[in-house]
């Protein structure tokens, strides 16, 4: 079949350049160990949530907003009032909002309507012949994907060495599947195909007929359509490019999908010629943004807004005054919204206990080998390189590490023979009932994992002592902690105790790069209890009593508990202060449990500790769900005010902060983490056939590296349904993040003026930005464009400063 005719043939430099564009708009999906939450629209925050909007309906028919019943349902509840349209109504895009706040109310009424995915040569051929191509299309897909992408999880391991490419074409040169089903000669096209990717793409392309503008949203909606497992290609190169390098697999995907569409077209072209001149007509258009879709972004706004007032009531109660005497305890914690129910427990123990907030990994961005391991564990944000190495246990352990690998290569090897195609039989037969006592104990949770049993680990090689002392410095003042130490310093990284749970990972430490935070806070306690660096952080300005001990310590995010790893710096001298401690945690545990147990279905203090152990639980606990706000301030302007666990709060004193170093550190890491996380909830909550991982009752691991929803097809990447809804209503309130930072806003202006991607995220609205006062209360928001508006002014003068910029 011949090709559509058009006036001129994109160039191969121009098709090069439209699947690059293509593959950054897909987002990253870390595998299943050591998954963390990702932006699912990464590769759109240039661009305003309405034109987002537009985008994703082409390629997908995906909305980004809720519903508008759910707008309405707020309105009703009072929790969205007139005010809140209006001023969310003002920051309209000029021209394409609605003309009036009465004519706002009236299209909210009015359902949006029913969005479609353009459709692909796949969707036009499945049209005409009645069979299901791209679901085909997606099970032989995800078939070899699973395969080619393993990660250790198969017992048959496809082979190595092959680009993505080249080893699909050699295994779909044998498949018959498409033949028997109908597509007759589809090995033979394959198997004639060009060797390489790049080349069989441009083939396709000017088989189609694509023109130049219609290229970049086309190859956007082939490489979505392939769901995870585009995402997890996308993290190949995200991880190729974090270390200078480069990974061709997103785009030997787009190749393969490309040259599924290039043989459905030699079949059924004649048939679809008409209506594929219309998709191609729709995906060279510009992207705009349809009335819909701008009212569903304004009525997004206000929600938000509505928010931001709820926040700025509970943020101009009056805060405490500057702590002057020193803590009985000082305990720090991931900036995490879970810690924010904890610390508040713990404060309400004692007015003499203070508390901490700083990014989970605490500064120690370590790849780690866990005991008796090789595997490196990159236990830090993933937007960074490790700059650190360290491993559990020291030389005097060399025995027990050599008999640990001995068990854990037999345990494996066990564990193989009992998958084995053959030999799995006749196991069940001979050893099932020795496996009845494992099976009742597992039933019946009386046997949880642990989360914490290697030794202390060890940075290797040690770095030198000045800097050991540079980095100990660093993160004290990042911590906002360099003066008035108590006598025990708690520094508590977190997990979660889940088993039978694929997403684990994700319930741990997102700045942990999605494991615990132990092996952090235990690096952290060690550099700062070294006496040579505290001697040289005198130097630095900062001196830390010879009384205090630093103490790493874990906190289960699932059961509300806190291990302390006191053995690691054994002084009997503070028994007392960890005994005291130990009661303090507990009681906090105590308190958040409850608090908790209010959200979580059929919970009660009591059956929490017990959701941890339970192999059936799918909701063990609610993780980050309903996180609405980032605080960046001293301790003292949040203290005793109920933020529900639902903030992210980092310590930070602008006053201590030469040269606002600590304060371009937070807009430009914790803050874009916590984005990342508020997105993932947003995008899973807003569109869950997208961006969401299924259910969970469906889940089937895959590779290693994600789950498949039933026994194939695509890859599901993102949250599952039950981490944001409790099976009657939402638990998460779709809301961009709330940033709010205790700091000068001409410091944040020029922050923002030299990070261009993070600038980015605030003037498209993807994080709103506020400047807190010296009583901690909200008092200039981000207009965007580098401009301030006083929270006071009306929205008219919001409209003023608009139109002048």
């Amino acid at each position: 079949m011949s090709h559509v005719d058009i006036s001129s043939e994109p160039q191969a430099h121009q098709i090069r350049l439209a699947a690059d564009r293509a593959a950054g708009a897909i987002p990253p999906a870390w595998p299943l160990a050591s998954s963390v939450a990702v932006n699912p629209f990464l590769g759109q925050t240039d661009e305003p949530l309405s034109q987002v909007a537009a985008r994703l309906a082409r390629v997908a028919g995906a909305s980004v907003t809720m519903p508008r019943s759910w707008y309405r349902d707020q309105i009703a509840k009072g929790t969205i009032n007139e005010q809140d349209l209006s001023d969310a109504l003002a920051r309209a895009p000029l021209g394409l909002g609605p003309e009036s706040l009465a004519s706002l109310k009236s299209q909210l009424q009015t359902p949006a309507r029913p969005l479609v995915a353009t459709m692909t040569v796949a969707d036009l051929a499945a049209k005409v012949s009645g069979i299901d191509w791209p679901g085909l299309i997606n099970e032989r897909f995800g078939a070899w994907a699973a395969g080619y992408l393993d990660e250790g999880q198969a017992l048959w391991a496809a082979p190595r060495g092959r680009s993505a490419y080249a080893a699909w074409r050699l295994v779909a040169m044998h498949d018959l599947t498409p033949e028997i089903v109908g597509l007759s000669g589809f090995a033979t096209h394959v198997a004639e195909a060009p060797e390489g990717a790049v080349q069989a793409l441009e083939r396709a392309t000017a088989r189609l007929g694509l023109p130049d503008a219609a290229l970049e949203t086309y190859f956007h909606q082939l490489l979505i359509g392939l769901g995870g497992w585009a995402q997890y290609a996308r993290y190949l190169l995200w991880q190729a490019e974090l270390k200078g390098g480069t990974d061709a697999t997103v785009g030997d995907f787009l190749a393969i999908r490309m040259l599924w569409e290039e043989v459905l077209w030699d079949r059924y072209g004649d048939q679809i010629l008409a209506d594929w001149g219309a998709v191609v007509a729709v995906h060279a258009a510009p992207l705009k943004p349809a009335a819909d879709q701008v009212v569903d972004a304004l009525l997004q706004e206000a929600a938000e807004r509505a928010a931001q007032r709820a926040l700025a009531d509970t943020l101009a109660a009056p805060s405490a005054g500057a702590r002057e005497s020193r803590p009985a305890i000082q305990a720090a914690f991931c900036i995490d919204v879970r810690s924010e129910v904890f610390r508040r427990a713990l404060e309400s123990l004692n007015p003499e206990i203070q508390t901490l907030g700083f990014a989970g990994f605490f500064g120690m961005s370590a790849s780690h080998r866990r005991f008796a391991s090789d595997v490196e564990e990159h236990r830090l944000p993933v937007l960074l390189n490790s700059g650190l190495s360290s491993v559990a246990g020291d030389r005097g352990m060399a025995g027990t590490d050599r008999s640990t690998r001995v068990k854990e290569r037999a345990k494996r090897a066990w564990g193989r023979f009992k998958l084995a195609a053959v030999s799995s039989f006749a196991f069940v037969e001979a050893t099932g009932p020795i496996y009845a006592s494992k099976l009742v104990g597992d039933a019946l949770g009386l046997k949880g994992a642990r989360l914490a049993t290697d030794p202390a680990p060890q940075l290797v090689p040690r770095p030198d002592l000045p800097t050991r002392i540079k980095t100990a410095a660093t993160v004290l003042r990042a911590m906002s902690l360099t003066s008035n130490f108590a006598r025990l310093v708690v520094l508590a990284g977190h997990g979660a105790n889940v088993v039978n749970n694929p997403h684990a990972s994700a319930l741990h430490c997102g700045a942990c790069g999605g494991y615990a935070g132990d092996v952090n806070s235990r690096l952290l306690a060690v550099l700062l209890n070294d006496g040579e660096v505290r001697s040289g952080l005198v130097g630095e300005g900062i001196e830390v009593p010879a009384d205090t001990l630093f103490v790493a310590a874990l906190h289960d995010t699932t059961t509300d508990t806190v291990t302390l790893f006191d053995e690691d710096h054994q002084s009997p001298s503070h028994g007392p202060d960890l005994a005291v401690a130990q009661d303090w945690f507990a009681s906090a545990g105590l308190i958040a449990r409850s608090e908790r147990a209010l959200r979580l279905p059929h919970a009660t203090e009591e059956t929490i500790l017990r959701r941890s152990r339970d192999w059936a639980e799918i909701r063990p606990e609610w993780a980050l769900a309903g996180c609405n706000a980032f605080i960046g301030a001293p301790r003292r302007f949040t203290s005793g005010k109920n933020l529900q666990g639902r903030a992210f709060l980092h310590d930070y004193d602008w006053r201590a902060d030469s040269g606002f170093k600590v304060l371009e550190l937070i807009m430009t890491a914790p803050v874009v983490v916590a984005s990342w996380i508020s997105l993932q909830y947003y995008g899973s909550t807003v569109a869950p056939a997208l961006f969401g991982g299924g259910n969970k009752l469906l889940h089937n691991v895959v590779g290693g590296m994600g789950v498949l929803e039933g026994n194939g097809g695509a890859m599901r990447a993102g949250l599952p349904w039950q981490s944001v809804h409790d099976g009657e209503q939402f638990v998460h309130e779709p809301l961009r993040l709330s940033v709010c930072i205790a700091a000068p806003c001409e410091a944040m202006t020029e922050i923002l003026g030299k990070h261009a991607g993070v600038r980015a995220l605030f003037d498209n609205r993807w994080l709103h930005l506020f400047a807190l006062d010296e009583a901690g209360r909200m008092a200039w928001r981000y207009g965007g464009d580098l401009n301030w508006t006083p929270m006071a002014a009306s929205a008219e003068s919001d409209t003023e400063l608009r139109a002048a910029v």
